[in-house]
Parts: C-alpha cells; sequence; structure tokens
C-alpha cells in the first residue's frame, strides 16, 4: 500500500507512531552498549547499515520508482537534503548526550519537541493555536529560560534535539515522496559522508571499530534496524496523522528516558533541572487537556 494514498483511504498511523517513540524511548540502554566507540564513528556507522536495509524493503515493495521521480525533482532533493542534515545532525547530539551521560539534557529536548511542534506548525504550516496551547508554549519557553539560568552548559543539547527534529518533521510531511522512498535517499545522501568518516577513524591507531570486537560489530550492525525501523514509521505517522497530535504521543519517549536516567543509569536529577520538568509538565498537561477538549467538542459537532 502506498504512503500517498487519500487520506480517507489511509490506515491509521497512531500503531507506526507508538511503536515509533516506544523504540526511541528505549535507545539510551543501546547506545550505552557503544561506550568505547567514538559518537561520530557510530552515527557513520549508523548511516551505513541503515541503507541495506531501505535499499531491500524498498525492492521487496517495489518502490524504485517513486525513488527514481524524487531524484528527478530538483526541489524534492534540496528539501530532503535538508532533512538528511536535520536527522544526521539530531543523531549525533543525541548520541553524543547519551554517551556523556547527558540523559535528563536529551529527555527534556523531546518533551521541548512537542510543543515546539505545534509553534511550527503555526509558524510554518498555518496551523492556528489555541489560547491554552499559546500557554503551553510560554510556560516551556519559562522552563527553557530557567535551565539557561541554572545549567546553561546543558541547554544547548535540548535545544538543538527538540529543533532539528521539529523542523526535520515539518519537511518531510511537505514533502510528496513516500516514507521508505524518502528515508532512502536521506541515507544516500549521507552514506559518503558516513563512508568518510568511518575510513578516517580505520586510519587512526586505534582503528576502526567494526572489525575489534564480534559483539560490538554485531550490535553495530543491528544499529542500521534500530535507525531505520523507528525513523519509517514516524515517516509513515506523519503523513496519516495530526502534527499536533504527533506530537502529543511524542511524550511517550522522553519519559522512558528520563526513567532511564533516572532508575538504570543512576542520574543527579539537580534542582534547576527538575524545576525545568516540572514546568514541562505542566506545559503538557495544558497542552493535553486542551487536545482533548477540542476533540470533544469536534466529535460533538458532527454527532
Amino acid at each position: 500500500m502506498s504512503d500517498n494514498t487519500p487520506p480517507q483511504q489511509q490506515p491509521s498511523g497512531l500503531p507506526a507512531a507508538l511503536g515509533a517513540y516506544t523504540i526511541w524511548g528505549i535507545l539510551p540502554v543501546y547506545i550505552m552498549l557503544f561506550s568505547s566507540v567514538p559518537p561520530v564513528e557510530f552515527v557513520g556507522w549508523r548511516i551505513i547499515w541503515t541503507l541495506p536495509l531501505c535499499l531491500i524493503i524498498v525492492a521487496f515493495r517495489r518502490q524504485f520508482g517513486e525513488i527514481a521521480r524524487a531524484f528527478a525533482a530538483p526541489r524534492m532533493m534540496l528539501a530532503l537534503l535538508a532533512s538528511a542534515i536535520l536527522i544526521a545532525i539530531n543523531w549525533f547530539v543525541y548520541t553524543w548526550a547519551i554517551m556523556q551521560n547527558q540523559v535528563y539534557a536529551a529527555s527534556l529536548g523531546y518533551y521541548l519537541n512537542p510543543l515546539l511542534n505545534v509553534l511550527l506548525g503555526t509558524l510554518l504550516l498555518g496551523e492556528r493555536l489555541s489560547k491554552l496551547q499559546w500557554l503551553a508554549v510560554a510556560i516551556a519557553a519559562l522552563a527553557v529560560a530557567i535551565l539557561s539560568a541554572g545549567a546553561i552548559t546543558t541547554l544547548w543539547i535540548s535545544l538543538t534535539l527538540a529543533m532539528s527534529f521539529g523542523l526535520y518533521g515539518v519537511v518531510r510531511k511537505q514533502l510528496d515522496v513516500g516514507a521508505l522512498p524518502g528515508l532512502t535517499i536521506e541515507t544516500m545522501i549521507l552514506v559518503p559522508v558516513a563512508v568518510g568518516i568511518v575510513l578516517w577513524y580505520g586510519f587512526t591507531p586505534e582503528g576502526s571499530a567494526f572489525g575489534r570486537d564480534l559483539q560490538v560489530s554485531g550490535l553495530l550492525v543491528i544499529s542500521g534496524v534500530v535507525t531505520a525501523v523507528p525513523l519509517l514509521l514516524f515517516a509513515i505517522a506523519a503523513r496519516r496523522m495530526p502534527y499536533s497530535t504527533l506530537g502529543f504521543i511524542q511524550f511517550l519517549a522522553p519519559t522512558l528516558v528520563f526513567l532511564q536516567g533516572l532508575f538504570i543509569f543512576g542520574q543527579q536529577l539537580r534542582t534547576v533541572q527538575l524545576g525545568s520538568f516540572l514546568l514541562i509538565w505542566t506545559a503538557i498537561a495544558i497542552f493535553v487537556a486542551d487536545l482533548l477538549w477540542r476533540t470533544r467538542k469536534a466529535r460533538l459537532a458532527r454527532a
């Protein structure tokens, strides 16, 4: 089934969204297995091992024609270049943050992202915010201000993750290309850089991480699956669901990350971080309450 099916004929994007955010939510546990691998090299291998998996699935679904049409459209290729750069930035910053034990900063970035999605929808997609949604955005801005005052060294992590993934979703939502062909092209764009990265590390005295240890090498191969599957699910969900609703479901991932930082990695939660989280959770509660109220109102209007 094509992802370009008219909206009324499309299946729900909810299962895809839940699957994507659950995988992203437990990703820190997987990344921590690569503590001996430099973050840049790890991201390089993620990109390299993602491409073969994408090509296999594209061949199975017979979607090479869609990829060819995208390559023949210069404006679409420019947009996919932009989305590829955005997701590469997101991958690197997230990997670096987890490996540097900045789990809370990574979690906060993805708590901010749904609220940023609402704001981006207003500024870039012509969507309108309710008064309560503006209040939620204002409270989130206050949380960022507090974090900048007391934890300026980690604020850039949260903001970079939120902005890069928020803009990535906006770009992909507006492209007339299927989820899998789009991801495949993004990976093709990034592969030359990724190959250069892993070759450079291969010529260093430490050598390449791949081939040094059987377990690490096997886990690096699996990184293609860990990378491609949730992104594919997200792209499917983004094309089938309202962006604001998709942002609400995203709260699942940072919650899982936050709980891992607290209970698995045993990281200390500083007062300024706790204050920022409390404000973000308040903003989320307002946002969710407004969303549920508007959904109920719309349902009653149709009845």
